[in-house]
């Protein structure tokens, strides 16, 4: 009896002292109901993989628990040439890069996956914290310096001449940076935006990390707003064509403050959004949500604040989150959307699943606020219900899972046929295990151009998909529509997560 008393102790003790256990940043107290009714997909085998994938990304010395086993350590001198420890972080796709804009778009998004449906994910919530905290961690470093923020290491022209493991690298690991006098507002404000959103995750179960997280994030959207500028101007050699900033910095720094006010409950971001939200681009009419604009985003999460929490300056934001499902929603008298013959949402040619996943998110998230505050959406006379919304929802990731006219997955090792061919250097080259030696720069290059199948499966990757009338070559070379990328998956966590809920499968 002594001794299950002292093992009763030491596990009250070990439980005590483990906060992670209790990470739940948002227990699970969802107004989400129940609908177990027929689906022929796994969502919750899809969310597992979707998650999963982020390890096959991740850049440094790889814990012990690393699930994805053929990555091995990489990039462990990132950020000497500037004698600055950038290791770890993301590599943003199929290269070898860390491109800091769309990592940290990537982390907002995971982060607000958790926020509203990490009270769903049970076992699942632990493996999308560490995503996060993986990115985080390396988030911190890079804005170690007060107005100062390191937003690349990688030459990415050099990196791309070479087809290559990341465990191999040789091409110079340069080390890129904004600051007062090469300001880069776009980057920093994203980068603020993922701190701020990532303290929420981690209030409950870290409250020290998400204190650090949000004193930091404070910091840098100051940094951003106070040096304006756009980072594809003073690096433009550097970060162009690959994360060039097309829509300009203002939907950046609208979508940072939201996020900071969320984050702080400071009057100072309700007050610096009801000042600037206009010149910032509130109520354009631009509806594509991803790396580049955040403007949609921005006008969901803002709307919560006035549907849920019924902050009254923010009432317009529900008009502007309205008007975007107008646009979207096909039979409505202001629907502009495009749809490829089989029904996927279709934006443009070069990794459209990413506006697919973004939009899924966004669906399913409007929707919980709408039905908490017992709301709807008119368009034009047109109701749109928050089950509407869901169903579209629904019909886009399933339409990824695998209903659609090829009767494929685009999400590798999920179900019987999905890509084998990836645009991706790890996954299609001879693991180390396999193959110890190292591979050379160029001597990759004749497995990137062979029909041969990737040797090592990125359980997970979601490519960038088929193109406007659903068709799907499953070439290597294809980066437009074989190559998966981390802003892919950020945003279909949260959706499956609801997905798999919804149909009584977590």
């Amino acid at each position: 009896m002594a001794a299950s008393s002292s093992k009763a102790l030491v596990l009250l003790v070990f439980l005590l002292c483990s906060p992670q256990l209790f990470c739940n940043a948002y227990p699970a107290r969802h107004s989400h109901q129940r609908h177990p009714r027929f689906t022929s997909h796994n969502y919750r085998d899809a969310l597992t993989k979707s998650i999963m994938f982020f390890e096959g990304q991740r850049s440094g010395k790889l814990p012990s628990n690393q699930r994805i086993t053929w990555r091995k350590d990489s990039g462990l001198s990132d950020g000497s040439a500037m004698n600055v420890d950038l290791v770890g972080g993301y590599y943003d796709a199929g290269d070898n890069v860390k491109f800091g804009f769309p990592m940290a778009f990537t982390t907002t998004m995971l982060s607000w996956s958790v926020i509203e449906f990490g009270g769903l994910m049970k076992g699942e919530l632990q493996n999308a914290r560490e995503a996060i905290r993986w990115a985080t961690d390396y988030l911190l470093k890079a804005t170690v310096h007060p107005d100062t923020i390191y937003v690349q290491v990688g030459d990415a022209k050099k990196d791309h001449a070479c087809w290559e493991r990341p465990e191999d690298m040789d091409t110079p690991r340069s080390v890129f940076k904004i600051d007062k006098n090469t300001p880069g507002t776009e980057v920093a404000a994203e980068t603020a935006a993922a701190l701020a959103a990532a303290s929420l995750v981690f209030r409950k179960c870290d409250p020290n990390y998400s204190k650090i997280l949000a004193r930091r994030a404070i910091r840098v959207f100051e940094f951003a707003d106070k040096y304006r500028g756009a980072y594809s101007v003073g690096l433009k050699p550097y970060v162009c064509p690959y994360y060039c900033d097309f829509s300009g910095y203002q939907d950046d720094l609208l979508w940072a403050a939201a996020w900071l006010h969320k984050a702080t409950k400071s009057r100072t971001y309700l007050s610096y959004i009801q000042a600037n939200g206009q010149t910032l681009g509130a109520d354009e009419s631009d509806y594509t949500f991803g790396w580049d604009n955040k403007h949609v985003g921005a006008r969901i999460l803002l709307s919560k604040a006035f549907l849920v929490q019924n902050v009254q300056p923010l009432h317009d934001y529900k008009s502007h989150a309205d008007s975007y499902i107008c646009s979207l929603i096909p039979g409505t008298p202001f629907s502009t959307a495009q749809f490829t013959p089989g029904g996927l949402l279709f934006k443009m040619n070069d990794s459209n699943m990413q506006y697919v996943t973004s939009t899924a998110f966004l669906l399913v998230t409007y929707a919980k606020y709408l039905t908490t505050s017992q709301k709807i959406v008119n368009c034009g006379g047109h109701v749109i219900t928050p089950k509407k919304l869901r169903t579209f929802a629904q019909k886009q990731v399933d339409y990824l899972l695998g209903d659609n006219p090829l009767k494929m997955s685009f999400m590798v090792g999920y179900g019987s046929r999905y890509p084998l061919r990836i645009h991706h250097r790890g996954s299609s080259l001879p693991s180390v295990a396999a193959h110890p030696s190292k591979i050379q720069c160029s001597s990759g290059f004749s497995i990137m151009d062979s029909q041969s199948p990737n040797p090592n499966i990125l359980t997970g990757a979601v490519v960038g998909g088929p193109d406007q009338i659903d068709r799907f070559p499953d070439e290597r070379s294809d980066y437009e529509q074989s190559e998966p990328a981390t802003y892919i998956n950020a945003p279909l966590v949260g959706a499956l997560t609801y997905l798999a809920h919804s149909f009584g499968q977590l």
